[in-house]
């Protein structure tokens, strides 16, 4: 029965995901507001049938402050992804570079804001990612990375990638962490149970700050959910978002 419900999850979720794709190209025509608002729908759609379909909800610990922010997120599972934007008010996303190359979907999240990066393109992908970071700045916005690079299981914390040092030292912006448990309940495929996932909002983490320090605190915020995060190593691997 639960197997029947992610499924038929994932074939509304695409089919809504497809309209709005094309519904978001049609509104950049007019406006980036009309832009915006299509893709708001597409996050309250995707919260909906998260609760009536599969029964998995969001609580939040603590608030996302408004204004311009490095929001580093940890990521176990699709969920946060549109939650994010959702919860965060439309940020610029820093976002494989991939995804951004996919047909329709790519323009629309070009036209929308996101930061391409280039996993195995080494110094080039981190200057690239430093300039759009900076245009994103200067938009207002808030710019949502996940540090960790990938989907990761519950239960782990990996080193944070250098692109994230890079990018809060080129942005000078204070950095907002977000620890979630979404893993529990949803990992790489489909949704497993159930339940309530958790946001937790950590303190606001200023600019300015060392690289050793900055990736040791943002390691820990957003780890603070895991229950193998004081374990893990806070050392820094490959750049990468």
């Amino acid at each position: 029965m639960w197997t029947a419900r992610a499924i038929l999850f994932a074939i509304l979720f695409n089919v809504a995901t497809f309209l709005c794709v094309v519904g978001s190209l049609i509104a950049s025509l007019f406006s980036r507001k009309a832009l915006f608002a299509v893709v708001m729908i597409w996050t309250r759609i995707h919260r909906a049938l998260a609760e009536q379909l599969l029964g998995i909800r969001t609580r939040m610990e603590g608030s996302i402050p408004h204004g311009s922010y490095l929001i580093a997120v940890k990521h176990q599972a699709q969920y946060e992804t549109l939650e994010m934007v959702r919860l965060s008010d439309l940020p610029v996303l820093v976002m494989k570079r991939e995804l951004a190359d996919i047909p329709l979907f790519g323009k629309v999240t070009l036209l929308y804001g996101v930061i391409p990066v280039e996993r195995s393109a080494g110094a080039k992908a981190l200057r690239v990612m430093l300039t759009e970071g900076r245009a994103a700045v200067a938009s207002g916005r808030p710019v949502v990375i996940y540090p960790e690079g990938t989907r990761v299981p519950v239960g782990t914390a990996p080193p944070l990638r250098s692109g994230f040092a890079g990018l809060y030292r080129a942005l000078g912006l204070p950095v907002v962490p977000v620890a979630l448990d979404s893993g529990v309940f949803w990992g790489k495929g489909l949704a497993r149970r159930s339940g309530t996932v958790t946001f937790k909002v950590g303190e606001v983490i200023p600019a300015g700050l060392g690289r050793e320090e900055i990736e040791a605190r943002v390691h820990a915020a957003i780890n603070a959910l895991e229950p193998a995060a004081q374990a893990a190593p806070r050392s820094t691997a490959q750049a990468g978002s």
